[in-house]
């Protein structure tokens, strides 16, 4: 065997001697769910052994795989047993013996430095939204390899707001497979479809959106809008549309099993406020062949004007209401952003290239740490 087949042959069973545990909460289960699935498939294709903990009753059938071993925590779900259900999960994590922990979640930060701890591992953290100034990120300068970020919006605000932490983060894009064809507007004719997975926290974010939904109703536009999700205003949501009699052409539907589904059914998808967390959903609409309607602000990087997406201001009832027209009126102009949308996914939004700078991050660690 030759020098260059025995160095392939050694890196082939370093990446299989991974064994990483995936530590997720409950938003990374209903918002992140599809990036999640496509993460640990790419690493089953690996046949690299992977552990998911997560918490009971989460919809496990879009991403459980032969080779994921679930973790359930809290196992009790009883007052005051917070204790002991962290020696469960330690215990639990002990048996499957990961050699990285991979925190996808801020929320989850501190839980990953405690369990590294007391594991003696190291860990990398995802980090998916801005961080603000006065905030507290928990990390182990002993135990945290790697920030992983999927914006460049996310690295510079975390570089100002934790400058020590600068020299840790990693950018990876998050990765999606797109679709071969565009699907909106085929058939001439058809009533369109607009889609919007915004989350229902806040009706402020909607009013704008509503109202421009209304006034093309008025002006004879024929088309459904279809929001994908919840959330605790969703009430809220409901009684503004009904005030502004938009229910026969609004209509909510529960995520986030149907969200796939949904977006490749829509024509327009709509980010209807500006976010300051990324946005997997308008990923996937993208990779689905969707024309884009969106604002700049925020995590925007994958709304970019004139290629992937057309450009209004969310606080401007009349530009959302320009922007939508314009689609509607110029199927060809859709048509041109959703191919801009999926070629930007193919070209820099692969779920290989992610899956690969993910092992590569999870090896990496292992060696930073053993240093």
């Amino acid at each position: 065997m030759g020098k260059r087949q025995k160095d392939s042959a050694a890196k082939t069973k370093e990446r299989k001697s991974i064994r990483p545990a995936l530590i997720v909460s409950e938003r990374i289960m209903s918002d992140y769910s599809i990036t999640l699935h496509h993460l640990l498939a790419g690493l089953a294709d690996e046949s690299i052994q992977s552990a998911l903990v997560c918490q009971p009753g989460n919809n496990l059938e879009s991403v459980v795989l032969p080779l994921v071993e679930i973790i359930n925590h809290p196992f009790l779900e009883l007052p005051l047993m917070g204790r002991q259900n962290k020696k469960i999960l330690v215990e639990r994590l002990e048996k499957f013996g990961p050699t990285v922990l991979h925190c996808l979640c801020e929320s989850k930060a501190k839980l990953t430095r405690q369990l590294a701890r007391r594991l003696d591992l190291p860990y990398v953290l995802t980090v998916n939204s801005l961080q603000k100034a006065f905030g507290q990120l928990a990390v182990s300068p002993r135990h945290c390899a790697k920030i992983i970020v999927p914006a460049k919006s996310i690295a510079t605000n975390i570089s100002n707001v934790y400058p020590r932490l600068a020299g840790q983060i990693e950018q990876i894009n998050v990765g999606t497979f797109a679709s071969e064809k565009v699907r909106c507007f085929l058939e001439r004719g058809r009533p369109g479809s607009v889609v919007t997975a915004y989350r229902l926290d806040n009706v402020d974010d909607f009013e704008n959106l509503f109202g421009a939904v209304r006034h093309l109703a008025i002006d004879g536009y024929e088309f459904m809008l279809v929001i994908t999700g919840g959330g605790r205003a969703e009430n809220q949501v409901r009684k503004l549309l009904s005030a502004l009699c938009l229910l026969e052409i609004v209509i909510i539907v529960p995520g986030p099993e149907s969200w796939r589904r949904i977006l490749e059914a829509g024509d327009i998808y709509v980010q209807p406020a500006v976010s300051n967390a990324f946005d997997p959903l308008l990923l996937e609409a993208m990779s689905a062949g969707v024309a884009v309607a969106g604002c700049k602000g925020g995590v925007d990087e994958l709304i970019i004007e004139g290629k992937t997406a057309i450009v209004f201001d969310a606080k401007d009832e009349l530009s959302i209401y320009n922007a939508l027209q314009q689609l509607f009126d110029r199927p060809e102009l859709a048509q041109q952003l959703a191919r801009g949308g999926q070629e930007y996914v193919r070209e820099d939004h692969t779920v290989s290239k992610m899956v690969s700078e993910i092992l590569r991050t999870y090896l990496d660690a292992g060696r930073w740490y053993s240093r």
